[in-house]
């Protein structure tokens, strides 16, 4: 008889368990990204350029971005602040101004309530030298 109370409080406690891993998964979000990588090409040194990484909430459960972090002080990243709720829209914007010429492939480490609570976004491209301004004689 110990045996079956034994394993009835296991199995009970089991299916707690399992019961909140499940309630705890469908509190995330769902993200589709359009896209999560854009190539400017070429672009000119010392000129900032924009682009605009879009998303729609694919979940019953509002979206929200917590953070936006750039692998560097070059890139500036802007976002969605509010919660973008079922079949919603939202962005996060990464402007970068080049300062050094080469190519390059910057990172925006995106946090939103999410599964896994990241998603990586690149940029990039090829920065060409400015061309001098010629002074008068």
């Amino acid at each position: 008889m110990k045996k079956l109370m034994f394993f009835a409080v296991v199995a009970l406690i089991t299916h707690a368990g399992f019961g909140q891993n499940q309630s705890a998964k469908s509190e995330n979000a769902l993200i589709q990204w359009e896209a999560s990588t854009h190539d400017f090409g070429k672009i000119k040194q010392g000129v900032p350029v924009s682009y605009e990484f879009k998303f729609t909430n694919k979940s019953k459960v509002p979206a929200v971005i917590t953070n936006a972090q750039p692998s560097c002080g070059c890139t500036t990243p802007s976002w969605t602040r509010e919660p973008v709720m079922q079949g919603g829209e939202g962005h996060v914007k990464a402007t970068f101004n080049a300062q050094a010429v080469g190519p390059f492939d910057k990172v925006i480490t995106v946090s939103a309530n999410t599964e896994g609570g990241i998603v990586l976004l690149h940029i990039k491209g090829e920065v060409e030298a400015a061309t001098p301004v010629a002074k008068p004689n």
